[in-house]
Formats: C-alpha cells, structure tokens, sequence
C-alpha cells in the first residue's frame, strides 16, 4: 500500500476543510488507518484513527468533537474533516496504516505513512 495525503491549504480560523488520504493496493481495506500532525521542533502527534472496519474510531482528546475521521474502502480513501479550525492546528498532516494489533496512538506502530499535506491556520 502507498499513501497519498491530500487538501491542506490555508484557511481562517474558525473555517474547515477535509484532508483526504488515498491509497494504492489491494489490501486497503485490511488496514487500520490513521492521521498525524507535527509542527517544526515537536515530535509527531496522534490525531485520529479508524480501525480496519470502520467500526472504531479513536481521536486525540483535545481534539474530539472538531475533527471527524472516516473511511471510503470502495475509494480506498481516509478523509479527515476539520471544523472550527485554530492556529495552533497548523501543522503539516500525515496519513498512516498499519496492520498489527498494537494501539492506535503511537507512530512506532504505524508501517506506511503519506507524504503530508500543510495546514495553516490563520487568526
């Protein structure tokens, strides 16, 4: 699988916008998914995940009820809509898969990863 993140931009405060993350390969569908933010001089935060299914998904607390995640396997694609955006989401975003069984919310278990799409927020 090869991971295509795409729709950042730059948009006001307040505003939204859906990042989508297409996939290549058969096997989409078996993958757990998930989206990344990092900024210049942090590490890599956890923001979203979705299970294999779809049935589960898992969001960074302070994030839970602004950003949605969600699936489309016919399209082999993971969108992540943001609504009331800030300026502290500006970050460079990344899409991942991973297949094993351990936690969602850790870089380390993730195997593929995007390239990143830039989100800027401003005030």
């Amino acid at each position: 699988v090869q991971l295509q993140a795409s729709g950042g931009g730059l948009v006001q405060a307040g505003g939204s916008l859906r990042l989508s993350c297409a996939a290549s390969g058969r096997t989409f569908s078996s993958f757990d998914m998930g989206w990344f933010r990092q900024v210049p001089g942090k590490e890599r935060e956890f923001v979203a995940a979705i299970s294999w299914s779809g049935a589960h998904t898992y969001y960074a607390d302070s994030l839970k009820g602004r950003f949605t995640i969600s699936r489309d396997d016919t399209k082999k694609t993971v969108y992540l809509q943001m609504t009331n955006l800030k300026p502290e989401d500006t970050a460079v975003y990344y899409c991942a898969a991973k297949s094993g069984v351990d936690g969602y919310y850790y870089t380390r278990n993730y195997d593929i990863w995007g390239q990143g799409t830039l989100v800027t927020v401003s005030s």
